[in-house]
């Protein structure tokens, strides 16, 4: 594996502040960031959908007056 110079000088920095060894640093680098954002991203998201049901007198093909009825009368 070949690390640009600036990455590398960024691992060995923070290698020597906390007085580990610089494979471990990379390893906890790519554990903290792509390898975790791959796992959490794995998960999918589901939502399970419920019955509603239908109240009568809405006419649910009229998106303006539902509009109207969740958020009250616009003000043109």
């Amino acid at each position: 594996m070949t690390l640009d110079r600036d990455v590398y000088e960024r691992i060995q920095e923070e290698s020597l502040r906390r007085r580990i060894p610089v494979k471990e640093t990379i390893n906890e680098v790519l554990r903290a960031g792509f390898l975790a954002r791959q796992t959490r991203s794995s998960k999918r998201f589901e939502i399970d959908a419920k019955p509603m049901g239908v109240r009568p007198g809405i006419d649910y093909d009229d998106v303006e007056g539902l509009i109207e009825i969740s958020e009250g009368p616009s003000h043109r």
